[in-house]
Parts: structure tokens; C-alpha cells; sequence
């Protein structure tokens, strides 16, 4: 018998992306296979139709379409989308790129207003262009065109993510149906695709690298556009790989005000600036956000969330508290202690400042209490472009999820202790006899009564203000 444990072996693939050729061929496959098994699987339909606002329904998928409107107007987009729940049908045009192919503003265009002729419901478009919002779409398009057909961009990173989370997190009650989904995300993770999603720092970030090294790079220099882009397009990758990880909706943190223009200017200006870039991932439930930080000037990456101190206790009290939940954490974590009215901080490696918390008080008043404290672990980034291994998008990713998933997810946020009743010592016999007797030896209180005196009550008295009788004259009373 021969020994297959010896022999190198590949699994026999539904969907091969052996012998897949670019351009036109590779769309047409990744159209095909991601539309089969909407059809196949409904909960992954439904994770993906969601964007669009798409009832529950019986999914069909269809792949070019011939439609044609009254008008005249015809278009083939790559697929159509058929949600039927009873007697009610809910519509929706697909269009696919795959690579670094690009969605043409002129083709959407034509294609939702063949959608507007036709009474669909909707219109998807699938790229590996990666945006904030699946309601923003990367070209500009006319507004009123979406006024009836409600429009919605995934990127394949995002579908990947959506796929990921329904098989590992969410679980396919059907085991063929969950085959069939883990085969689809074998073929989206296949280079050869042309739907691995994000595809790491584009052609220029080599060189503005070493621009912001040598201190010359400015916010005008050619190529800083296009690396505040791919800096964009990074942290939404990086959220949807957290996201694939924790099962969680993960996502950038943006201000209300901002936009994807006004980002992308204030990359272009960080980067001219300080030859830097930041962002920030909100992670739901965690002690905080998670801030990251890429200095291009020092070629290195931090990774840091601010956790609010305790309100309760003495400052080493407070120290204690977070020193303890970043047991077993990276030899290369560091901690940076924060205090109410002042700029000055404290600062030291997690290892030492667990052997001596006093090392974090502040020098000149060792009694203050931190009002926070800021964990942060530093590395040096990857220098390769792309996505491979030891390039920066990847060794970022990798160090954001060490970041995370050995210090930031062991910490707790202070919650104050619920507040107690005080106690109420029961009355001795004896002390109880006592004040009865008090009650019963009170001595009697005369009170002014209209009669006269009643020395009966115990009441105080009630006299008439003072000096009363002095102010009244004899016999006035019996003259008005």
C-alpha cells in the first residue's frame, strides 16, 4: 500500500482556480462562484444582501443578464440577484472586477439607470478596491440615480470576512452547505483569483519610505496621494481581519464630519508633517480603542490603547490594578501613566513595572492618583510592499493582533462598586427601657393657654412676643 502520508497530495477543489487566466476569465469565475453559492447557502446571501437592505427570501442568482429597458437602453452587468419571499420579488445588478481592475464611473452609471428603466431594487459592485462604508463607492456617481435604486460596494476583502465569520463564528447548520461555503473561501484566498482582497502598499510606498527617512518628504511630492490611499484602504483591512477573528463588528473610528476626501487630505498632510500615519480601530466590549500608529521617518509601528484608571482607591492601589491583568503579555509591552492636572507622565516596560509599581508614581507627589494609563507595544515595520511576509501590511497585522490579543483583551474596564446600605444596629432591651423612662420622668411644661396657665402639658410653652404688655395702655381695650 502506498504511504500517502509521504505523498505531497492537493485537495480536489468545486471551485479550481488552477489554470485561471486575468482579465475577463478571472471576473466571469469569481462572478459564477460567489453568486452559486449565495444561491447554495442563504445565510451567507443574507450576510452579503444586508448591505443592500435585501429581504429574507429564496435567493436565485443569475450570471450576464441581457436586459434591456423600454427605452432602448441594454446593458450585460456581470450577474443578477432574485430574492423571492411569497409573492414579493426583490431585484438587484451585479458588477464584478477582480485584480487591480477598477470599477469605470461610466459603466455604473449606464447600469443604474438601466436599473432605474427596470424597477430593480438594487445594485452591488465587488472590487478589490477597499472604502469605509459599503455605502460609499469609489467612483463618484450621480445622486440622483440612487434615489430608487439603493447602491452598495464590497470589497472581496469584505465578503471574504463575511464568509469567514458565517462558517467559523456563526457555524452552517448544513454540513454540505458548509462545505460549500469553506470551498469558496479556499478560492477567494487563491492569489489566483484575483479576489484575495487587499493587496498591500501599491508601487509608491518604497519610496516615500525612504523620502520620510531622509527628512525630504513633503505633503506635494509625487506618490503621497497614492499612499495616503493604500494607508486607507489598510485600516479597513486591518479591521476586517480582526473582524474575521473575533466573530465582531469591527470597524475604523471616524469623527461624524469626516469623509473619505477629507481623510485622505489629512493622511497627505501627516505624512508631509511629521512622516507619519495613524488610525484607529474600535473593537466592541474592549477596555478601548486600538490606536496604530506607523512613524516612516523611524521605520517603526505602535500599537497603544488609553484605558481610563480606577476612581476609587490610593495611586499604587490603581497601579495594582492594571499591573495585574497584563500578566503573560509581550517582553516588549510598555506602559505610560497619566495624571489629572499636569502634562507629565511615567513610563516603563511592563516586566519591570510589575516587579515595582512605584516606578510608575510621578517623582514630585507620589500620592497623586493616575487619572489613565496608555499600554503600547512598538516594532519595527516591514520593509516590502505588498502583503507577503515581512512586508509592512502584514507584519502590522500580525502586530496589531499580538497587540490585542495578549495585552488589550486581558483588560477589564474599572466598573465603581455598587453602593452599599450602611447598618443599622437593632436597640438593646436595656437602652430601649431607658428612654422610655426618660419619656416618662420628662419634667411637665407650663404653656400659655387663653384660661391662663396649664401646668398639665408637657409641651414647650407658648408665650406672647416679648414686651407685648409693656407696648399696651390701661383701658385700651375697652376703647376702640
Amino acid at each position: 500500500m502506498m504511504p500517502i502520508d509521504e505523498v505531497e497530495l492537493h485537495p480536489a477543489r468545486l471551485i479550481p482556480a488552477v489554470g485561471i487566466g486575468k482579465g475577463a476569465e478571472q471576473e466571469e469565475r469569481a462572478t459564477s462562484a460567489l453568486l452559486a453559492v449565495m444561491g447554495i447557502v442563504p445565510s451567507f446571501a443574507k450576510s452579503v444582501l444586508k448591505y443592500l437592505g435585501a429581504p429574507a427570501g429564496r435567493v436565485s442568482a443569475y450570471t450576464e443578464p441581457h436586459l434591456k429597458t423600454k427605452e432602448g437602453v441594454s446593458a450585460i452587468p456581470d450577474g443578477l440577484i432574485v430574492v423571492e419571499r411569497g409573492s414579493n420579488q426583490w431585484t438587484c445588478l451585479v458588477e464584478v472586477k477582480t485584480g487591480k481592475a477598477s470599477l469605470d464611473a461610466d459603466q455604473i452609471d449606464k447600469y443604474l439607470q438601466l436599473a432605474m428603466g427596470l424597477g430593480i431594487d438594487g445594485m452591488l459592485t465587488i472590487s478589490n478596491e477597499i472604502v469605509a462604508d459599503p455605502s460609499e463607492s469609489p467612483v463618484r456617481v450621480d445622486k440622483r440615480r440612487t434615489r430608487k435604486v439603493r447602491l452598495a460596494h464590497l470589497s472581496w476583502s469584505r465578503i471574504m470576512t463575511e464568509a469567514v465569520i458565517e462558517a467559523e463564528h456563526h457555524g452552517v447548520a448544513d454540513p454540505e452547505q458548509s462545505w460549500i461555503l469553506g470551498e469558496l473561501i479556499a478560492y477567494m484566498d487563491n492569489e489566483k483569483s484575483g479576489a484575495g482582497g487587499y493587496e498591500g502598499m501599491g508601487s509608491e510606498w518604497v519610496a516615500v519610505r525612504n523620502a520620510a527617512r531622509q527628512r525630504t518628504l513633503r505633503a506635494t511630492d509625487p506618490g503621497v496621494k497614492a499612499v495616503a490611499e493604500d494607508w486607507e484602504e489598510f485600516v479597513e483591512y486591518l479591521a476586517l481581519k480582526l473582524r474575521q477573528n473575533l466573530g465582531r463588528r469591527v470597524e475604523p473610528s471616524y469623527s461624524r464630519a469626516s469623509t473619505r476626501a477629507s481623510r485622505l487630505r489629512e493622511n497627505a498632510d501627516s505624512l508631509g508633517d511629521s512622516a507619519s500615519l495613524s488610525a484607529t480601530i474600535k473593537v466592541p466590549d474592549a477596555a478601548a480603542s486600538i490606536d496604530v500608529a506607523a512613524d516612516l521617518a523611524a521605520r517603526q509601528v505602535t500599537t497603544s490603547a488609553r484605558i481610563q484608571a480606577p476612581k476609587e482607591g490610593r495611586a499604587k492601589t490603581r497601579m495594582n490594578w492594571i499591573l495585574r491583568q497584563l500578566k503573560d503579555t509581550p517582553s516588549d509591552l510598555r506602559i505610560e501613566v497619566h495624571y489629572p492636572r499636569t502634562r507629565s507622565t511615567t513610563s516603563d516596560m511592563v516586566d519591570i513595572a510589575r516587579q515595582r509599581p512605584e516606578v510608575l508614581l510621578l517623582p514630585d507627589d507620589t500620592r497623586r492618583e493616575p487619572s489613565g494609563f496608555t499600554i503600547a507595544l512598538t516594532r519595527d515595520m516591514g520593509s516590502k510592499r505588498g502583503k507577503t511576509r515581512g512586508s509592512f501590511a502584514d507584519e502590522t497585522m500580525r502586530q496589531t493582533l499580538d497587540f490585542y490579543g495578549d495585552a488589550l483583551q486581558k483588560v477589564n474596564k474599572w466598573t465603581p462598586p455598587a453602593p452599599k446600605l450602611k447598618k443599622v444596629e437593632p436597640e438593646s432591651q436595656e437602652s430601649q427601657g431607658e428612654s422610655r423612662s426618660q419619656e416618662t420622668s420628662r419634667p411637665e411644661i407650663a404653656t400659655a393657654t387663653p384660661d391662663g396657665i396649664d401646668q398639665s402639658s408637657s409641651e414647650p410653652a407658648i408665650v406672647e412676643p416679648w414686651g407685648l404688655e409693656e407696648r399696651r395702655h390701661p383701658g385700651e381695650d375697652n376703647h376702640p
